[in-house]
């Protein structure tokens, strides 16, 4: 608490030194906030990074006594300084990310007003809400065990400035800590089974303004190839019977159907879709030889990645008309879908002509004129659609065509380029072209954007499908065959499709040559390439069965416990839980109450005081000092008054001072003394203060 002094003339605001933050508290208050900054690191700007850290080193320089602590005025203008600075970053947006910042900078801020013990409490729990902030953004369980490392700090500090002068409070902080965890941990476990998983009343979007790594709803040459140079994952899909080979794994995602210039989009019968949260929650129980599973990356974008002739087993996704699949609200978080193959065309247009056909055959009305020629000429030559297809497929394969991811820039007229000068170029390269000279040749087709390929995780228990693994093909429509998958990049590099980019690129040696942090860059190192795989399984088991825990999961695993546990029973047995917990921590405070009073000697002594006092008509009250204590027994016995009092300040010097163990042990028989002299004075007064027996009271002095 603060005081006013009046100081020449003036009203002066001065903490009181006995509600000072301690050096100590203050270290670990910054440390927690450095470390609770660290999964927000590669989301805020880097002015906001160097303000907090000039606003924390400025309170623990005037800590030390090296600087000042700015003044109300002074205070007032570094916030409207770093308060312009934020709006004229964020420039009018309103996401996640903004939001967060604005947070961290009020947190900053605050550094500059902690003073007392009661700052120190107010900046703990905007902490502790600052840990809970970032799980909004990382959920792995490497970013986990940091926010709770920060929370550990925090708690510790906390009982650092409650004891700042206690020798060895540090240590006993932390031992206090792990016991709790030890205590707290059990009952944590259960309630995270049991409690009832209900859907919540309302769905929020997790509007955010971050770049999400991954395809588009459009293609312009080159865009796929720079997006092969990241390693980071798009999904794992778990098989529930033998994995397909490599050269099926072909994760249909998107169709683009409409070519604007050089850029293909998916522009025709886009349906509207309300704002809203994905279930994240699809996929219970154990695999049918014929399904899979998907843990699919966030990707702000609602379609969902699936293998040709699959069919949606859980009900968090839906299939379209073109045999892909959606989700009904964009995927902000990782989600979870089961899908089963069926062997089908889930399309259903394997034989009749598909509707609209001139949505497949729409091309500019100018551009690539050599293209359309050499189409023309294809369909002149031969006679059916399938000829066509495949006398492309041959060109590719024969001709000197290269595939690279390092493909040269395209003129105007790119198709034209591509084809017939400088033969070099990426999936997307070829596979617009290929589309374009089809449909010029009057074969519907369009442009399939997805993945293809996969790694095995550790001990080949899942695939992981990185971004990298992007990838664009082509299909066409034949007549009784329906929708004919056509991969120009089979032909050209047939590797690529057998076995992945890594060997697709090996000659040329640009696979990840941007991405220097990357363990997939470095294959051949045994070691690096294990400790990655390691620790991405125990992120997929983390994301599966904690994180994505909810009501389906729960209660497919109710169903396996006898009796039959539905929502009422889980209440019933959560009360349970929280009754028993609570009963067993009072019952275990009170046997250690009781266990350290026993083998404590002074505690003890004090319990016999205690009973003393009760016998003599001075019970001990809630709150009461040994001194107040010792002042009501003297004016109730004053002939022990002097001995009570003695007692009271030993009792005090040995509780709240520091003494070598050997003066310890002189005081603990001197307080037994003092103790027993006590006892004879209380009873001794005790007895002259009655009358001799026979004699009326106030008569037995004459």
């Amino acid at each position: 608490m603060n005081k006013r002094l009046r100081f020449r003339g003036r009203s002066v605001e001065v903490a009181e030194t006995s509600e000072l933050v301690s050096g100590r508290a203050l270290i670990w208050l910054i440390a927690s906030f450095a470390l609770l900054l660290v999964p927000q690191w590669d989301r805020l700007p880097v002015w906001l990074i160097a303000s907090c850290a000039v606003l924390a080193g400025w309170r623990w320089l005037a800590q030390s006594g090296r600087v000042r602590l700015p003044g109300k005025w002074l205070r007032s203008g570094i916030m409207l300084a770093l308060v312009a600075v934020y709006i004229a970053t964020v420039q009018g947006r309103f996401t996640v990310e903004t939001a967060a910042s604005f947070f961290v900078l009020a947190v900053g801020l605050k550094w500059l007003e902690t003073r007392s013990v009661r700052d120190f409490y107010v900046l703990f729990f905007i902490l502790v809400y600052l840990a809970t902030v970032n799980f909004l953004f990382h959920q792995e369980i490497h970013w986990s065990v940091i926010n709770l490392a920060g929370v550990a700090l925090l708690l510790v500090g906390l009982q650092v400035v409650n004891a700042p002068d206690i020798p060895g409070a540090m240590k006993s902080g932390w031992r206090r800590l792990g016991m709790m965890l030890v205590k707290t941990l059990p009952i944590v476990v259960l309630l995270f089974l049991f409690f009832p998983r209900m859907a919540p009343l309302w769905s929020v979007p997790l509007v955010s303004g971050e770049a999400r790594t991954g395809i588009s709803d459009s293609m312009t040459p080159g865009d796929i190839s720079s997006l092969a140079q990241s390693s980071e994952r798009a999904f794992r899909v778990t098989f529930g019977g033998e994995v397909p080979p490599y050269r099926e794994r072909y994760w249909r995602g998107l169709i683009l159907d409409r070519l604007e210039g050089d850029t293909w989009q998916e522009g025709f019968g886009q349906r509207f879709r309300r704002p809203g949260r994905v279930s994240i929650d699809g996929g219970v129980g154990e695999l049918a030889p014929n399904q899979y599973d998907v843990l699919m990356e966030p990707t702000d974008q609602t379609w969902a990645f699936a293998l040709k002739n699959s069919e949606a087993v859980s009900d968090n996704v839906k299939p379209d008309d073109q045999g892909l699949f959606r989700f009904d609200r964009p995927a902000d978080t990782p989600v979870r879908y089961r899908m089963a193959l069926t062997g089908e065309d889930s399309s259903g247009q394997t034989g009749a002509l598909p509707d609209n056909p001139q949505r497949y055959l729409q091309l500019p009305r100018t551009g690539n004129p050599r293209a359309r020629a050499f189409a023309e000429e294809l369909a002149a030559q031969y006679q059916t659609p399938g000829a066509i297809v495949q006398h492309l497929l041959d060109r590719f394969r024969e001709q000197e065509y290269f595939y690279t991811l390092r493909p040269p820039a395209m003129p105007d007229n790119g198709i034209d380029a591509l084809l017939f000068d400088e033969k070099r170029g990426f999936c997307a390269h070829y596979a617009g072209a290929a589309t374009f000279v089809l449909r010029a040749a009057g074969i519907p087709a369009r442009v399939v954007v997805g993945y293809q390929g996969g790694d095995s995780g550790a001990d080949n228990e899942y695939l992981i499908i990185r971004q990298y693994d992007a990838h664009a093909w082509v299909e066409a429509w034949l007549p009784g065959q329906g929708w004919v998958r056509m991969d120009p990049t089979a032909a050209i590099a047939p590797q690529r499709i057998e076995s992945g980019l890594r060997d697709a690129m090996a000659e040329e040696g640009s696979f990840l040559e941007n991405d220097w942090t990357s363990p997939q860059r470095y294959g051949d190192m045994a070691v690096l390439q294990w400790a990655s795989l390691q620790l991405d399984m125990m992120n997929y088991h983390w994301q599966r069965w904690v994180v994505g825990y909810q009501g389906q999961s729960q209660m497919d695993l109710m169903s396996r416990l006898p009796g039959g546990i539905g929502l009422r029973e889980l209440g019933y047995i959560t009360a349970g839980i929280v009754g028993a917990a609570l009963l067993l921590a009072g019952l275990f405070t009170a046997w250690q109450y009781r266990r350290i009073e026993s083998r404590d000697p002074f505690s003890r002594i004090v319990g016999r005081w205690y009973r003393l006092c009760d016998r003599a008509g001075v019970p001990v009250r809630q709150g009461e000092t040994p001194s107040q204590l010792a002042s009501r027994l003297a004016r109730a016995k004053p002939a022990a008054a002097g001995t009570a009092t003695t007692f009271a300040r030993m009792v005090n010097k040995h509780y709240y001072g520091q003494q070598p163990d050997n003066e310890n042990r002189r005081e603990l028989a001197r307080m037994k003394r003092l103790l027993a002299t006590m006892n004879r004075q209380a009873d001794r007064k005790h007895q002259t203060d009655r009358a001799p027996s026979g004699i009326p009271e106030g008569n037995h002095r004459r």
